[in-house]
């Protein structure tokens, strides 16, 4: 070793002690000052554990004051080497290595392996594992939608996937009742977070629906959202937050409370959101005269942010002026004028016809032929061919999505059965109301014989408040010794998630969960099929929504909605009302606002029998059968069509079943746990339970708290266990872990000996693996067409590329570790070949990059270029097709053509292998 005064060397033995440097030199003894670690230490010249640290093309390091360098070029002279750099600020400066922070912590590959750090072999293989993981993630055509606890339903998916991949995507969600909207704009959300399209999203919600959005968000897609109220903002203000809002990048509100408090409402205005989500739309009143300021606020965030997702379950029949009025908010350009808007729909009731006339096989009518011909169509040509064209003409076809429950499959029956009952003569006191109740003597028997039927039968009861659910719950189970839970709107998060966790508990779980209305918002109950209404709501969305925490997509049973009333009460007033006149248990029916406001006044002082109430239920029905016909015949045929096309969503749940086969990932995640010390014990098939130990590499594992967790790599398994963690690809363990180990040098380094009588004893070989590296704004996603690809080179001194003759799983199996105590002997003995070999592995892999470069243009060229045409070609079509999506796609290709020229390769991890 050769040792000047202020070069710069590393302990072998002691990395911890920092960057040091030489500052004294007396006969067989050299003096290093570690300033990280104010100390000095003396060696042995012939015998220090020491390594020269020397800076390389590409390599980064800070100054004394803290300054980050990036090396250009490398000079040498009297024995000192001198860096030219480009610092932060840019610009280009020489930087004596004397002058380098002793905080520096080696942790580029080739400065470990020269200095003598070596990781396991199962770091290294964990690495490797890695790079090849995150390449093959980003290149998924369905990146975005792995993460979701969801079933992967195909209008949902095929709405997610359609939306998601846009730039800012400005659309109206209006699936009916029970299809899952909020499931729709989780997923969209998710893509866009994933593919970093988006950064910072609003949700804005009515007051009642803000912890169903927090929890369905948190669970489904493991998206942490702010909940903001008047209190946090306060306490943040008081903080000295200028404005609370930016505190986050994903923020959850109620609308009425920024309409009740203008200066949070200014605070939210200033901010720039990529995202705006605004559920039940619908309530957003306008017309051209005037603007509520629910609408207004809405308004003004859709003008500022970039994307705008609107929710609402209400068509569009039943109203074409306020159906107007949430268009505009996605684009005011496009829909601006009311009576033109109005003028376009009726035209489109001909691209209605003649789309229907094709999808059922009917011949088109010479006038329809004719309509086609006039706007260049064939009326000839295939009629999915045909059908695409007008759909490419559908004025709303890029903005508007609706599924109906007609158009998609999987609904269960609903099954009513009434319990008319008699009470006591006289008026009961109201304390005592648990005792002389009817209703509650039915529910006590109905439970009772059902246990007897069937022990594990789940019931889900919902009634009008929180006190009735308690006292009804504490009643049920301390009295009668019934297994029941309570859900109602006074318990914390953390009490209603063990709640809906006992009532789904198969084993020894509740046999019913007793709800106040809070129970018909948030939560899915679907392996429950036996419902009891204690009392009826008064407005028919709140018995949808009821009913709809059975009656979804993927109930495997009819669903039984059990109805108990007293005779001559205002109850079966209702009842009747509801059944005889709305058909509203048996079947689902979007229209039953409008019903509701022609008949609220009558209805309200109704008793349950005489004439009145005969002649109000022949109204309703009447009114009823004449809104369902009104809403059949005004079916938008095209917009179905549009809303999901069954083979392409087919395709993309294709592509997600095999992006996250879970034997894979289950696989890698074994040996993620067993690197990092984390305890891991099978439960069952696909599931997991994590416990954390004293000997983890880190104290806060990604995803795994103190207690530890159970976790699940199936999908189904996951639907069913909500208290459980659902890993994939996307989820934040994963993704967290994967960003620990690549962002790290955990595993860059491995040494290794290695028998086969085909190599000579002593050769030395370097197995370096490579990944493109190319820097720009996360939202243009560069890495979708220039992905970091991991690339292999097996090189010896001479610089023969061996990589083709022996894959990496050989050499897996082949290289054993070498004696720990002889590491430092070896590395001094062969540090010449393995230099030799590192630059050799450079030179082979930069042959690599002119190809990766080529292959990320094509790309560019394919996915942007490509998209680009068509939608050029569109606007002129159809107006929808918004001019800032057709410059952002523009600028994307020019800009990532750009940074592909400019992408280099970055060294991952190197292994050295020593021939025995």
């Amino acid at each position: 070793m050769e040792f000047v005064f202020g070069s710069r060397w590393i302990s072998q033995t002691e990395s911890e002690l920092g960057l040091g440097i030489v500052v004294g030199l007396e006969g067989r003894h050299v003096t290093i000052r570690f300033p990280a670690a104010e100390e000095d230490r003396v060696y042995a010249t012939s015998q220090a554990p020491l390594a020269r640290v020397v800076y390389q093309v590409g390599d980064n390091f800070d100054d004394a004051e803290q300054r980050q360098h990036t090396v250009l070029a490398v000079e040498e002279d009297g024995g000192l080497q001198f860096y030219l750099t480009r610092d932060e600020a840019g610009e280009t400066t020489m930087v004596p290595e004397t002058q380098i922070s002793g905080f520096v912590r080696l942790s580029s590959p080739a400065q470990r392996l020269l200095s003598g750090h070596f990781d396991k072999a199962g770091e290294y293989a964990l690495r490797v594992a890695t790079l090849g993981h995150q390449d093959r993630c980003q290149q998924s055509p369905t990146r975005g939608l792995l993460g979701s606890r969801t079933q992967l339903l195909p209008h949902q998916v095929y709405i997610a996937h359609t939306v998601g991949t846009r730039y800012a995507p400005r659309v109206l969600l209006a699936d009916e009742v029970g299809l899952g909207k909020t499931i729709e704009a989780g997923m969209i959300l998710h893509q866009q977070l994933q593919t970093h399209r988006a950064r910072r999203v609003l949700i804005l919600v009515p007051d009642a629906l803000l912890h169903q959005w927090l929890v369905e968000m948190l669970r489904k897609f493991s998206l942490r959202f702010a909940l903001f109220d008047r209190e946090r903002v306060d306490a943040l203000l008081e903080e000295g937050e200028t404005n609370p809002f930016e505190a986050e990048q994903l923020v959850l509100c109620g609308v009425d409370f920024l309409v009740e408090h203008a200066d949070a409402a200014d605070m939210v205005r200033d901010l720039d959101w990529d995202m705006v989500v605004v559920d039940e739309a619908h309530h957003l009143d306008w017309s051209p005269e005037q603007a509520s300021p629910q609408y207004q606020l809405v308004e003004d965030l859709g003008q500022s942010s970039k994307g705008l997702l609107l929710l609402t379950a209400t068509p569009e029949q039943l109203g074409m002026t306020g159906h107007f009025a949430r268009l505009r908010l996605l684009d005011p350009a496009r829909f601006a004028d009311l009576d033109q808007f109005t003028a376009e729909q009726a035209g489109y009731q001909q691209i209605n016809q003649i789309v229907e006339a094709l999808t059922e096989e009917s011949s088109l009518s010479a006038q329809q032929t004719d309509w086609l011909a006039a706007r260049g169509v064939s009326a000839e040509g295939d009629k999915s061919a045909v059908i695409g064209e007008l759909l490419d003409r559908h004025g709303t076809g890029r903005v508007l999505f609706r599924n109906t429950r007609s158009a998609v499959e999987g609904f269960p029956q609903r099954i009513v059965h009434p319990y008319p009952l008699q009470t006591e003569a006289g008026t009961q006191p109201v304390e005592d109301w648990l005792t002389h109740d009817p209703r509650v003597q039915w529910v006590t028997d109905f439970l009772q014989d059902m246990n007897r039927q069937n022990r594990d039968m789940k019931v889900l009861l919902i009634c009008r408040s929180a006190k009735l659910a308690v006292d009804l719950e504490h009643h049920l189970h301390l009295k009668v010794g019934i297994r029941s839970a309570a859900f109602y709107e006074d318990l914390s998060i953390v009490e209603r998630d063990r709640a809906a966790a006992y009532f789904g508990d198969t084993e020894n779980g509740a046999q019913v969960l007793i709800c106040s209305e809070i129970g018909s918002e948030g939560r899915n109950f679907q392996f429950a099929h036996h419902l009891i209404l204690f009392d009826l709501p008064d407005h028919p969305d709140l018995l949808e929504q009821r009913i709809g925490r059975l009656d979804r997509i993927g109930q495997q049973h009819d669903v039984h909605i059990h109805v108990p009333y007293i005779e001559h009460s205002h109850q079966e007033a209702l009842f009747r009302w509801y059944h005889e006149g709305m058909n509203a248990f048996v079947s689902s029916f979007s229209g039953g606002d409008a019903v509701y406001q022609e008949f609220a006044a009558q209805l309200t002082a109704l008793e349950s029998d005489g004439a009145d109430l005969d002649e109000l239920v022949e109204q309703t029905r009447l009114m009823t059968t004449r809104v369902r016909q009104e809403l059949e015949q005004g079916r938008d045929r095209l917009l179905e069509i549009n809303s999901c096309d069954p083979q392409a969503a087919a395709a993309v749940i294709a592509d997600i079943e095999e992006a996250e086969e879970a034997d894979t990932l289950f696989d890698y995640m074994a040996d993620v746990f067993d690197v990092f010390g984390v305890d891991h014990e099978p439960h069952s098939e696909h599931s997991v339970v994590l416990t954390p130990t004293e000997h983890m590499l880190t104290p806060s594992f990604p995803g795994l708290g103190d207690e530890g967790s159970t976790i699940t790599y199936d999908r189904a398994t996951a639907a069913l266990r909500e208290d459980w963690q659902f890993v994939t690809w996307e989820s934040p363990m994963v993704t967290g872990i994967m960003d620990l180990v690549l962002g790290g040098e955990l595993g860059n380094t491995n040494l290794s000996a290695m028998k086969l009588k085909a190599i000579p004893a002593g050769t030395v070989l370097l197995e370096a693996w490579f990944t493109v590296s190319a820097i720009g704004p996360a939202h243009l996603q560069i890495d979708r067409f220039l992905p970091t690809t991991p690339v292999r080179i097996v090189t010896n001194g001479q610089g023969r590329s061996l990589g083709a003759a022996i894959s990496h799983e050989q050499l897996n199996v082949l290289c054993k570790p070498v004696n720990k105590a002889a590491r430092l002997a070896v590395v001094k003995e062969i540090r010449g070949e393995m230099e030799r070999c590192i630059d050799a592995a450079k030179a082979l892999a930069d042959k690599e990059l002119d190809g990766l470069r080529q292959a990320g243009h094509q790309r560019v060229n394919a996915l942007l270029g490509q998209e680009l045409e068509r939608l050029t070609a569109l606007r002129a079509l159809n107006p929808s097709v918004r001019e800032d999506e057709l410059e952002f796609l523009q600028g994307q290709q020019d800009a990532v053509a750009r940074m592909i020229e400019q992408s280099r390769l970055q060294m991952e991890a190197l292994r050295v292998i020593i021939a025995t």
